[in-house]
């Protein structure tokens, strides 16, 4: 496996992370800022710094490379394989009415099956159900292959998000890589580091991925009356306090971010489904707490594995980036303490992650945590 890692600032020219060497036909990985990847131009530039280049795109809070946390920036890692292939389908959720289930299935049904091993996604963050995108995904393949990936990000501002492959990234979009080979070994975890506090309440009213009340009362009131003087920075401060949510048919509780909240309907609206009768809880963390969770996550990815690392996809949360704040970096930094320095790091912070469980192999939607997905050939 070879790479090459550049990075572009708003107004300066691209800048080598790595040595410059020439790849043939490189998976061409662009996580960017998505005011400067709404650049007319952007792909035609990326293709003439790799002509023969797969170049997948995604909106992002922030970007990971090797070296550190980039910020209003475009971030490129370009991979050549040696033993290993991948193809790349894509799909648009505003061209099947927002069947974010449909989508999803539909996306992973276009990658060959035989011996696919496991597939990378991007995904749109602004139009799409998390949580129906990756059962979608999930039923395609009989929960019986790796995906992991996330969705697309535009900073705290929620305003729009882009993927695309091999043309300018556009709304709605998403990128599914999928990865073949007899020795590619590809390992993974997520972990959060958040701690739940305050009352356990019952979901009593929700539809799909929108809160409408908790015990019978108004789940936007009841909401703001915790966060006191921060409500007036809703949604932005919801990231801080996110939601514990223990459904009676799911092994696991999983958290959901609050990405917006509707005023007129006194309600919250979750980046993936939120079932009535479902049991919820604040949950709130620190620097530690996340630096920590992040060292468990590549340790408990890199426990079985049979050869070192080539390649680390690290899909980290904004949530986890807001309250990093100015330590951002010491997240990814323990991450690299644990798999080593030789391995290539790339990755954002995205609106929402795509794993599976420890353990499991059906992906699902979480968020404020920290993915890792280790990948050798």
């Amino acid at each position: 496996m070879k790479s090459v890692q550049l990075v572009k600032y708003k107004g300066k020219n691209w800048q080598y992370l790595s040595p410059k060497q020439e790849l043939e036909q490189p998976l061409v990985l662009v996580f960017g800022n998505r005011y400067m990847l709404e650049d007319p131009g952007i792909y035609q530039e990326i293709k003439q710094l790799f002509p023969g280049g797969h170049i997948v795109f995604a909106s992002s809070c922030a970007e990971i490379s090797t070296r550190e946390v980039h910020q209003e920036s475009i971030t490129i890692t370009a991979i050549s394989f040696q033993k290993s292939t991948f193809v790349i389908k894509t799909s648009n959720v505003l061209h099947t009415d927002l069947d974010s289930f449909k989508t999803g299935k539909d996306l992973i049904e276009q990658l060959p099956h035989e011996g696919l091993k496991y597939a990378f996604v991007v995904s749109d963050g602004s139009f799409i159900n998390g949580s129906q995108l990756t059962k979608g995904m999930s039923a395609s393949t009989e929960d019986n292959l790796v995906i992991t990936g996330g969705l697309c990000g535009d900073d705290a501002r929620f305003e729009k998000t882009l993927a695309g492959y091999n043309e300018n990234p556009k709304e709605g979009e998403l990128v599914a890589i999928g990865f073949y080979g007899d020795s590619l070994e590809i390992s993974f975890s997520i972990h959060g580091g958040w701690t739940p506090f305050g009352p356990e309440r019952v979901v009593t009213k929700s539809k799909d991925n929108t809160l409408y009340e908790l015990d019978g009362q108004p789940a936007l009131d009841l909401y703001k009356k915790y966060l006191g003087d921060k409500a007036k920075d809703l949604p932005g401060a919801a990231l801080l306090y996110p939601l514990n949510v223990k459904s009676s048919n799911e092994k696991q509780s999983i958290v959901r971010s609050i990405l917006n909240i509707d005023e007129e309907q006194n309600a919250v609206v979750l980046a993936g489904d939120i079932k009535e009768n479902s049991k919820v809880q604040l949950m709130m963390t620190n620097v530690d707490n996340i630096a920590n969770a992040s060292e468990c996550a590549a340790k408990q990815a890199l426990e079985h594995r049979k050869n070192k690392p080539e390649l680390a996809i690290l899909v980290s949360c904004i949530g986890r980036k807001l309250v990093l704040d100015q330590r951002v970096e010491e997240e990814i930094d323990e991450v690299i303490e644990v798999i080593g320095k030789d391995a290539v790091i790339s990755g954002f912070y995205s609106y929402g992650e795509i794993a599976p469980f420890n353990d499991e192999m059906a992906c699902q939607l979480h968020n404020q945590t920290m993915t890792v997905t280790l990948i050798s050939e």
